[in-house]
């Protein structure tokens, strides 16, 4: 039996994006098999590979992982008893393969004798026919193929990748992640930008449910909510309280901006970030007990000491229990002034939200045109980090069109430009043409029906660039539009 691997696995074995692996199916100079690609596949298409060394890789990634504000990539250990189970499945796949090697050298034996008693009798044409399948035989069984040395190479750093990590599909939704050091599934899937359902996170309401498909998970945390019976035979399981032991697939529901429901919560003033004396940024730490359910692009109210205000979210789902907001100064904007002046870290704001259907479509696999006019460029970096987490565009280009604040992120999406091989990043200065300067970024794109494009601006900003690429031919149902009231 071939041994097979999952297109995200092979990405992080070979140091290339799940995304270059897909093109490369499409284009046909890589063979897929029910989705998994075969060890003899893989060697043959990169047969320059380096097994022992991934260090490239691992810099690139850790380039990514700082630019996305995410936590530096790291082979943290997983929880000592999902490693135990996880080096235990090891030694059930070796003890197979033992037991597989023992049951073909016993074949061979019968083989050898059959020959012998096959060779009794007959005629001597026979009998050298008979001594020559013998000799075949043996001789392909000692001579190693040319690639055994690399394909001995490949399985041994798989088998360590998946003792560190394990790969989760989600059915029917298609979305893949790791499972990384102690992370729950839940934990992972939300570090790696997938909105599963979820409410409280710590094993209470039970609306992480979801129903084991096939490979094997561990309970590692407590939970309150009581599966019955009837649920645990048909394979449900708590995902904020189970992790992967080897690779699985998992049947749940991924979130759209109508599933997620309206919460209230308390966070805390982690910083204050002033990047310009025009525009800064509110980092907030949600409690570890009620983290925000929001999807990159959605909005929130922001509210303390009496004053609220509503703004746009510039951080990705994946970062865990930050929350960054961009806030433009305003002199009408008594929450800005706030801001600007005596907020400072450990002050408690009141959060409501998420609001608004400025999200992904995640089901399209499109290259991505992103405009930014001034501080619309917040939504729009949460769904560029988005994005990038999910590993969803065939290609990302972002215009960001300069206010009076100016490029104040300019070094972060250089850094993205810099890290990523389909990521470009195009800065307009400050002007008032809305209408010149859209024109000047639609005249870029020829064929814009192959396009999505995600825009974030005013309303009358979004007025005119909608226009202007419906014109020029981007279908209707591929524009969608954050509208920023700053």
């Amino acid at each position: 039996m071939s041994h097979k691997l999952p297109l995200s696995r092979v990405s992080k074995l070979i140091g290339i994006s799940r995304r270059a692996l897909q093109e490369m199916v499409r284009g046909g100079s890589l063979n897929t098999f029910d989705g998994m690609i075969e060890l003899e596949e893989m060697l043959r298409a990169f047969p320059d590979a380096k097994w022992e060394n991934d260090a490239e890789f691992r810099r690139v990634t850790e380039i990514k992982e700082k630019a996305f504000g995410k936590r530096v990539f790291e082979r943290a250990l997983p929880d000592k008893e999902v490693l135990a189970a996880r080096l235990a499945e090891l030694g059930n796949e070796y003890a197979a393969s033992q037991a597989m090697l023992m049951h073909y050298s016993q074949v061979f034996s019968w083989l050898d004798g059959k020959i012998d008693e096959l060779a009794e009798d007959q005629s001597t044409e026979t009998i050298h026919a008979l001594h020559t399948l013998r000799a075949f035989l043996l001789r392909n069984i000692s001579e190693l193929p040319s690639d055994a040395a690399k394909a001995q190479a490949a399985m041994a750093q798989e088998r360590i990748s998946k003792i560190m990590s394990a790969h989760v599909t989600i059915r029917p939704s298609g979305h893949e992640f790791f499972v990384e050091g102690s992370d729950t599934l839940l934990e992972a899937a939300l570090r790696a930008g997938v909105s599963l359902d979820y409410g409280c996170s710590n094993g209470n309401c039970g609306e992480c449910r979801a129903r084991l498909v096939s490979g094997k998970v561990m309970k590692v945390r407590a939970h309150d909510y009581v599966l019955h019976q009837d649920e645990k035979d048909a394979g449900t399981i708590l995902l904020c309280s189970c992790a992967a032991v080897d690779d699985v697939v998992i049947e749940a529901s991924v979130a759209g901006a109508h599933d997620i429901q309206e919460q209230h919560l308390e966070a805390k003033v982690k910083s204050v970030e002033v990047f310009n004396p025009d525009i800064a940024a509110l980092h907030l730490l949600t409690p570890r007990s009620q983290r925000l359910r929001f999807l990159a692009g959605q909005s929130m109210q922001l509210s303390v000491n009496g004053l609220s205000g509503y703004y746009a979210i510039a951080s990705c789902p994946c970062e865990d229990r930050h929350i960054e907001i961009q806030i433009l100064r305003s002199s009408g904007d008594a929450f800005s002034e706030l801001l600007f002046g005596s907020l400072k870290a450990n002050d408690r704001i009141e959060m409501h939200g998420p609001y608004g259907e400025f999200v992904l479509d995640d089901a399209s696999t499109r290259p991505v045109i992103f405009v930014a006019f001034g501080v619309g460029f917040a939504p729009i970096k949460s769904l560029i980090q988005h994005s990038m987490s999910l590993d969803l565009a065939e290609a990302m280009d972002l215009h960001w069109l300069a206010d009076q604040a100016g490029h104040y992120q300019t070094n972060l999406c250089r850094s993205w430009a810099d890290a990523l091989d389909n990521f470009r990043y195009f800065p307009h200065p400050h002007g008032n043409d809305v209408e010149k300067s859209v024109s000047g970024i639609v005249a870029a794109y020829p064929d814009l029906n192959s396009y999505d494009v995600y825009a974030a601006g005013t309303k009358e900003q979004l007025r005119i660039a909608k226009r202007i690429f419906l014109k020029q031919g981007l279908p209707v149902q591929q524009w969608r539009a954050g509208e920023i009231d700053q």
